[in-house]
């Protein structure tokens, strides 16, 4: 039937709207997808970009060249080796046991060593190389090369790692690195990303710990390529990260060496220290132990012979120790009576060989006294009862203070691991720690360095420095970083009267030099190096023991500063022999053969000592020469 024209008219005017409709809706769709595609593609391509590239793009952190440490005269102590070790990133790991199993066929793998591997690669990212074995020989690391197809996973490293040429010599002073511990990131508040790489290494103890930031240096970075899965395709670039800075220590290597050899077989410490500046030339504890087995990773069998050791050699004993100081301390107790006004160089004390106080009898070293005793012959004699009567005048609070002012209970800047302030009691300080009074037997015993007070070896030697110089001189160990000097610590004036100064270091050099002194047996013959000094024996029970009978742990502490040479003075020496005996027969000849050492920058001629010693020190010299590490072997700045 056919349409009328009215309703084809009608028809046509309804759909051509419906298609403009249509159509400009099609239009305002294809319009806002361009501009969405403009805005996507346009205004945030950089933005898009970035992440197209982070999600195709690696950085790694490289570790950077750990600082070196070197001596006063260019000497390595601690250095930097190549390391060749293999190592395994999780991402490209797929049956990890079944490869350590074969791996295992050519580096030695214990169950320790595989549980370690996995505990790290669960704590690494996938990403983070997991170090399986290090310091590998050259041919194990080719042979583990040429087998690598074998390998899926296992990739070759070239790294470097920390060398102490000189071994136990150094080892409680520079000290050494080791791993990351747990326990290390706990410490930090915002740890440096380096730190969580596994089995970075970080200062542990000694300078390394100390001057950790100095030392480790920025780490560098290396872009690479992977693929979807994350595998490395390849390496894009790298950046080198800037090594640590080069330490110089004050440390004379050679003078150090002769040191822990002249103190072995003991269990002891010494102390060479330029009294000009402060610098420390020696700082020996012996025993000693070889820091690289640290850095390898000591084993249980070696790490418990140490600490069963009755010797303690992994105790710093030069700054952590502290000991009474003995007799070395009546040089304080005399000047504080000195300042008071208490007491004057001619004046005479009878000494019959003890006193009675409160009930009780304090006696003198020599039981049938000294007699008349003046300020010289107290120090030359090391008369106790001299000193009872000055700390009876004195009383212990201006004792304490001439203490500090000599340097005790004073913790010193050095960069050496728990150093420690030792003690210089006075009244408050026992009411404080111990909620009783002072009382006058407190001052008695503490005259003569016994009783509250306690030093470290580090604090004689700075007693004897002070007394030479007459200023406030302090150990210095860093000499140079990155080749800038560091400043010196001569110190101030100590403000002391110059004349009482005087008094104590001519009585000091008549210990030494003078028939009778309690060190003249260990005497500097050579007339340009005689030394001004004092011994000391303290007592480590509270009764008096017979030394030569007594078993080695209840034997006293033998002392022995001094300074030199007396008429110029350029170092201060300070020996502490644990359970020793006496001062003057096992700490002196030390501190006079190693005083001799650094003066003459090497074995001293044999006219230096006393005939009768010569035949002995000439095997010594001999011995010694015949171990000495041939680097070591050149003169070294002081001769």
């Amino acid at each position: 039937m056919k349409r009328p024209p009215k309703d084809t008219e009608a028809s046509a005017r309804m759909i051509t709207r419906r298609g403009l409709i249509l159509g400009a809706s099609q239009i305002g769709f294809m319009g806002l997808l361009g501009l969405r595609m403009r805005y996507l593609q346009v205004d945030q391509a950089d933005q898009f970009r970035l992440l197209a590239e982070e999600n195709r793009i690696n950085i790694h952190l490289l570790p950077p060249a750990r600082g070196l440490i070197h001596d006063r005269n260019g000497v390595p102590l601690a250095q930097n080796q190549q390391n060749y070790r293999v190592v395994v990133r999780r991402e490209d790991a797929r049956d990890l046991e079944n490869v350590l199993l074969r791996l295992s066929n050519i580096v030695p793998l214990t169950q320790e060593d595989i549980d370690r591997i996995q505990k790290e690669l669960r704590r690494a990212g996938p990403s983070v190389p997991v170090t399986i074995a290090d310091r590998l020989s050259w041919e194990i690391f080719s042979e583990v090369a040429i087998n690598a197809p074998a390998l899926p996973g296992i990739t070759l490293d070239v790294g470097l790692s920390r060398l102490y040429p000189l071994k136990g010599d150094l080892a409680h002073v520079v000290g050494y690195v080791g791993p990351v511990s747990d326990y290390d990131l706990s410490k930090l508040e915002d740890p440096d990303p380096l730190l969580r790489i596994p089995r970075f290494q970080i200062g542990k103890f000694g300078v390394e710990a100390k001057t950790e930031m100095e030392l480790r240096g920025t780490a560098g970075t290396k872009r690479v390529e992977v693929n979807a899965t994350g595998r490395i395709i390849r390496e894009i670039d790298r950046k080198e990260g800037d090594p640590g800075n080069a330490l110089q220590l004050t440390i004379d290597a050679r003078l150090q060496n002769y040191a822990h050899k002249r103190l072995e077989g003991l269990s002891a410490s010494a102390i060479v220290m330029d009294v000009r500046n402060g610098d420390l030339l020696a700082c020996a504890s012996a025993p000693s132990f070889d820091p690289n087995k640290f850095v390898k990773g000591i084993s249980v069998p070696d790490y418990r012979e140490l600490t069963e050791d009755k010797y303690r050699p992994l105790a710093s004993k030069t700054v952590q120790d502290r000991y009474p100081p003995g007799s070395t301390f009546k040089m304080i107790t005399l000047l504080a009576a000195l300042d008071a006004g208490v007491i004057s160089a001619e004046e005479t004390i009878r000494c019959r060989g003890h006193i009675e106080m409160g009930g009780r009898r304090f006696h003198c070293w020599k039981r049938g006294g000294h007699g008349n005793v003046n300020l010289h012959n107290s120090l030359k004699k090391s008369c106790d009862v001299y000193y009872y009567e000055l700390a009876q005048r004195v009383g212990i609070d201006k004792i304490a203070e001439m203490a500090k002012l000599f340097g005790f209970g004073q913790k010193f800047d050095v960069p050496l691991s728990a150093v420690s302030s030792g003690t210089a009691p006075n009244k408050e300080w026992k009411q404080r720690v111990y909620q009783k009074p002072w009382v006058i037997g407190d001052s008695l015993n503490a005259s003569i360095g016994q009783g509250f007070v306690l030093a470290t070896p580090l604090q004689v030697a700075v007693l004897s420095a002070r007394l030479a110089t007459g200023r406030s001189v302090s150990p210095r160990l860093i000499a140079s970083v990155n080749g800038v000097q560091e400043p010196p610590r001569s110190g101030e004036p100590l403000g002391l009267n110059e004349n009482h100064l005087r008094y104590v270091r001519k009585a000091m050099f008549g210990v030494c030099n003078e028939t009778g002194g309690t060190g003249y047996g260990s005497r500097i013959v050579e007339d340009a190096y005689r030394m001004a000094g004092k011994s000391g024996t303290s007592q480590t029970r509270s009764r008096v023991v017979n030394n030569a009978n007594a078993p080695w742990e209840e034997r006293d502490h033998a002392l022995f500063t001094a300074f030199g040479p007396y008429e110029n003075p350029s170092i201060a020496v300070a020996v502490v022999v644990e359970h020793g005996g006496g001062g003057s027969s096992a700490a002196a000849p030390v501190v006079r053969d190693i005083a001799l050492q650094a003066f003459y920058g090497g074995n001293p001629p044999l006219s230096a000592y006393p005939a009768k010693d010569r035949a002995r020190i000439s095997a010594q010299q001999e011995e010694y020469e015949a171990h000495i590490p041939p680097f070591l072997k050149q003169k070294s700045d002081r001769a």
